[in-house]
């Protein structure tokens, strides 16, 4: 595929420096971006340490001009935003065959709508809808009464349990697996565990995107919720009953126990862990390797365990670094103060 700059431009809603006739075939990284190549600078930190002559592209997206730089230039607000557009103009999106692998196992009453793709060896259970553009990959298996809404796409080896309810847009990488059952035990007299029976399931909202080898348990009665634009990276785990809002971000390792609140807005950075019944309040960031252990207010940052205000805690971090001075100053006043106490007896 080859664009013309201004074709280019226009699609990111961006402004032209240079000749708008050239021709475009190529998305490069800057350091192996080369003639018929654009490239692209997301951030001013980054234009700053760019060295312009070692540019070898057409052409450059950046947020601000910057006359060193002589190749042609498309100006924009946000950067990374045009380069996801542009990567899907130049290098879409491949969709499997709208068609019913003939390995599928289908159960009773599946209501399976248009332009669907069921891949090699999938199982659907009894009364699952899967609704218009959906893609299946292979070896996905859908419980028994699962909704999964338009447009969503399931890859391989996905399990998702019955009655699970997936919105319109959801993305489901590879081995996770959606509405095991939750944690939950008690403990008798004689010190034996009884499963508490998990007979809730996992809602899943629009737009919600899940990595590979996330797990997320079904509630015990009600509903664990994942909120509308919601994105989960690999290998993290929600526990029963959770709710987490809308437009949140969750890193990769995160560990989030059962009945958790979290509002909306939230950041929780990678291997962070939050405990049972916590609330986190809406547009806090929680740092990597923090452990929350009470409720948190909004618009917070908290780092550290257990978490508590970042500044906070980086003024207890500064003091124990400072501990063995500090002891040994302790120690010598100590001796001090045994000196005049032994001199006035």
């Amino acid at each position: 595929m080859t664009k013309t700059l201004d074709e280019i431009a226009k699609f990111v809603n961006g402004k032209i420096i240079g000749d708008k006739n050239i021709p475009i075939s190529r998305i490069a990284s800057l350091d192996q971006a080369k003639k018929g190549d654009i490239t692209f600078i997301t951030s001013e930190k980054e234009l700053k340490k760019t060295q312009p002559d070692k540019i070898l592209a057409s052409a450059i997206i950046l947020p601000e001009d910057k006359d060193t730089i002589l190749c042609a230039k498309i100006i924009v607000d946000n950067p990374k935003l045009a380069l996801s557009k542009l990567l899907e103009l130049f290098i879409p999106t491949i969709r499997p065959s709208e068609e019913i692998d003939p390995t599928a196992i289908i159960g009773k009453d599946v209501e399976i709508g248009k332009k669907v793709s069921v891949g090699a060896y999938c199982v659907i259970g009894d009364s699952a809808k899967i609704k218009d553009n959906v893609s299946l990959y292979p070896l996905t298996s859908i419980g028994n009464e699962v909704v999964i809404g338009k447009n969503s796409v399931i890859h391989s080896n996905v399990t998702i349990y019955e009655k699970v309810m997936l919105g319109e847009g959801v993305i489901i990488h590879s081995g996770s697996v959606i509405g095991s059952d939750g944690f939950g035990y008690v403990k008798t007299d004689n010190n034996q565990y009884v499963k508490i029976p998990q007979k809730g399931n996992v809602l899943i909202e629009d737009d919600v995107e899940i990595g590979a080898c996330v797990t997320i348990d079904r509630a015990t009665i009600d509903s664990t919720i994942i909120g509308q634009g919601t994105k989960i990276d690999n290998l993290v785990h929600i526990g029963h009953n959770a709710r987490i809002g809308k437009n949140c971000i969750i890193v990769a390792q995160v560990g989030i126990s059962g009945s958790v609140t979290i509002e909306d807005n939230v950041t929780l950075a990678g291997q962070s862990g939050v405990s049972d019944h916590v609330v986190i309040q809406e547009n806090t960031i929680v740092a990597a390797r923090a452990g929350v252990i009470k409720n948190t207010g909004p618009n917070l940052i908290v780092s550290g365990f257990p978490a508590q205000e970042h500044h906070q805690e980086i003024k207890i971090k500064a003091l124990t670094q400072k501990l063995p001075e500090i002891v040994k100053k302790i120690k010598e006043l100590e001796k001090r103060i045994e000196k005049i106490e032994t001199a006035n007896d």
